[in-house]
């Protein structure tokens, strides 16, 4: 009887010390989650604040483009390529989304579905701006030295669709970060 509640209290202790280490270990790696989560959101930031900037960037230069072809559309004297040289070329943002990225591909489960949402959003608007980019810059090499009123209103549409997308995409990384920053500011 003796050594039957000798071995039961060493069950219980060798239970137990179990029980703590795994607490111990599941905390550890918790707070390994938790620190790699902090680093990849400030990197997800950093990269959506220089793509923000450079989004507000190509706005006007994209809308002088726009405003060019416009100008010229009836012009047969001028083609489409003095117009986009009249107006300072083609622009297009660059987004940055390589942060995202890699935690899409590794950890995803660490970070909370609004934000998968709103980061896939802006990964898929990247995305349409570049499909956008290359249809706009297929139609400007087939049509380079056009001065065509009916090729200049094709060029007009499809510029007038790459600063919609562009503008959209402005306005889904501008909430994103807004609120990240709100949010920020509630946990100080």
């Amino acid at each position: 009887m003796k050594h039957l509640k000798y071995l039961i209290r060493e069950i219980i202790s060798v239970i137990i010390g179990i029980l703590i280490a795994l607490s111990v270990s599941n905390w550890r790696e918790e707070q390994k989650d938790q620190q790699y989560l902090r680093q990849i959101n400030k990197s997800i930031n950093l990269e959506l604040e220089e793509s923000l900037e450079d989004i507000a960037a190509s706005i006007p230069k994209q809308q002088t483009l726009i405003d060019s072809i416009g100008y010229y559309m009836n012009d047969e004297s001028i083609s489409i390529f003095e117009i986009i040289t009249r107006s300072g070329g083609i622009q297009r943002p660059t987004i940055i989304t390589s942060s995202w990225k890699a935690i899409a591909n590794t950890k995803i489960e660490l970070i909370d579905f609004e934000q998968i949402a709103t980061l896939t959003e802006i990964e898929e608007s990247k995305d349409l701006i570049e499909l956008k980019s290359e249809k706009l810059v297929d139609y400007i090499f087939e049509n380079l030295k056009s001065t065509d009123p009916e090729k200049k209103e094709i060029f007009f549409l499809f510029s007038k669709e790459m600063l919609s997308t562009t503008k959209y995409t402005f306005t889904e990384v501008e909430t994103y970060l807004t609120k990240v920053r709100e949010e920020e500011v509630q946990y100080k």
